[in-house]
């Protein structure tokens, strides 16, 4: 019964993909056509219930849920699996197919009902279903007004999962956020190293200058600016754990007097004209459309006149952030407080906030193989990440990422580095071209230098 109801509802399906159910051997769903059949992957359902609650659940969530709780699992090419996600909505029944498949579904219910889970979990049993963890999915309510106490409880219940878990994908680089191949063969450490270098370069860092990073993760930036360029660099985060191992690299690098980090909104920054130069990267995503004003008044205000202040973060291919399966998923288990906006409706905040933009870097596909990169490294480091985290909140962060990654390569979210100053008549010599960016010093075999 599961077999032909799964097969009812995946009939106008345009491919064909392999499906196995808790006993038996697998078939096909969707299309006949041998030459449309996707071999890359196959969906396993593990237990009864997922065949119900994928006709009867109201939930529009219901498959994510049941993969992360196992009753769902997905052989093969996770990326290729994904590509259901798209199609599902495209699927229409007539209304007597509705009608049966919704029959068919509380039939189905019913039987199971009269079996123990041994019975139909006799050829092979899943792993004990794992709660989505203490805070999974999001316990405090739907972030509305993004108060500092609503920011700071989802900043927790994202980045204090576990410092040991993140550094498995992220790397020694420990950066959250898009890295910059700015050569094509760089892995991902080397690409996050030169996002770094890009960033600084971008805001002509120099010596003794007051450096501000929003959002300063786990110090990655900080330390690089104060040990590259000689900056006296502060940064902020809302986590209590990135905070910790900020303050331990930046001890073991031996710039306590230069590097400070603490615990801090950005609401809360004190002043006028403090800093000669402010980055976030990667932050903004937080703060909450409504906020975006006072977030980027505040910037300002911080800001010296002949400052220079750059925006990192991702953007929605459609203005605002409108209720869809998409931004509940993210919303729900990701980022309760994340929400996103076009990039010219980001711009023109910024100009309300009376800052001139100078320039605007789309990075968007830098992104997509970031996100690719970060999922390889997690999968491959499964058995560790299973000593930090539930298999459940190892399969939300490995479905997120790779539905980002698709999203990314596909355009439905972008990123973009923009760059700013204060509108007046101290505004910052900048050069003239691009050229400060991508050319520098390189050894030649002699000892000598050559710009390239």
């Amino acid at each position: 019964m599961a077999a032909s109801l799964l097969q009812r509802v995946f009939k106008n399906l345009t491919f064909g993909f392999a499906v196995r159910l808790w006993t038996g051997p697998s078939f096909t769903v969707g299309s006949s056509d041998p030459a449309a059949m996707d071999s890359r992957f196959l969906l396993r359902f593990v237990d009864p219930e997922a065949v119900c609650s994928l006709i009867l659940g109201r939930d529009p969530l219901r498959l994510a849920e049941a993969y992360f709780l196992s009753d769902i699992d997905i052989e093969g090419d996770l990326f290729a699996a994904l590509r259901l996600k798209d199609h599902l909505r495209e699927l229409k029944l007539s209304s007597w197919e509705r009608l049966r498949a919704w029959s068919m579904a509380h039939e189905l219910r019913s039987l199971i009902k009269g079996l123990s889970r041994e019975k139909y979990h006799d050829v092979w049993r899943p792993a004990p279903r794992h709660h989505l963890g203490t805070q999974r999915p999001w316990q405090g309510g739907i972030v509305r007004g993004h108060s500092k106490e609503e920011n700071r409880d989802a900043i927790h219940f994202h980045y204090d999962v576990s410092n040991e878990f993140y550094r498995l994908w992220l790397g020694p680089s420990m950066v959250y956020s898009c890295a910059y191949f700015e050569e094509p063969n760089y892995s991902l450490d080397e690409a996050q190293q030169a996002k770094l270098e890009h960033i600084c370069r971008k805001l002509i860092l120099r010596p003794g200058e007051r450096f501000l990073d929003i959002g300063c993760g786990w110090g990655s930036l900080v330390i690089h600016a104060a040990r590259r360029y000689g900056v006296r660099a502060y940064g902020i985060t809302l986590s209590e754990k990135q905070l910790e191992f900020a303050r331990r690299r930046i001890s073991e690098e031996g710039l306590e007097g230069q590097v400070t980090v603490e615990l801090r909104d950005y609401r809360d920054l004190q002043g006028s004209e403090v800093y000669d130069k402010v980055a976030s990267i990667g932050m903004f995503e937080h703060v909450g459309l409504k906020n975006l004003p006072l977030y980027f008044d505040t910037v300002h205000r911080l800001l010296t006149p002949s400052g220079l202040f750059l925006n990192h973060g991702i953007t929605h291919a459609r203005a605002g952030w409108d209720k869809n399966v998409s931004t509940a998923f993210i919303n729900r288990y990701v980022f309760p407080d994340g929400q996103l906006d076009n990039i010219s409706n980001i711009q023109g905040y910024m100009e309300d906030a009376k800052f001139e933009i100078t320039d605007v870097e789309a990075l968007r596909p830098h992104y997509a193989r970031t996100l690719r990169a970060w999922v390889q490294q997690l999968e491959r480091r499964r058995a560790r990440a299973l000593e930090y985290v539930s298999e459940s909140i190892y399969r939300v962060w490995r479905l997120y990422m790779a539905a980002s990654a698709l999203e990314f390569e596909s355009g439905g979210i972008g990123v973009y580095q923009v760059l700013a100053s204060r509108h007046g008549p101290l505004h910052p010599k900048l050069p003239l071209t691009r050229r400060h960016l991508y050319y520098r010093p390189v050894k030649d075999q002699t000892g000598g230098h050559f710009v390239r």
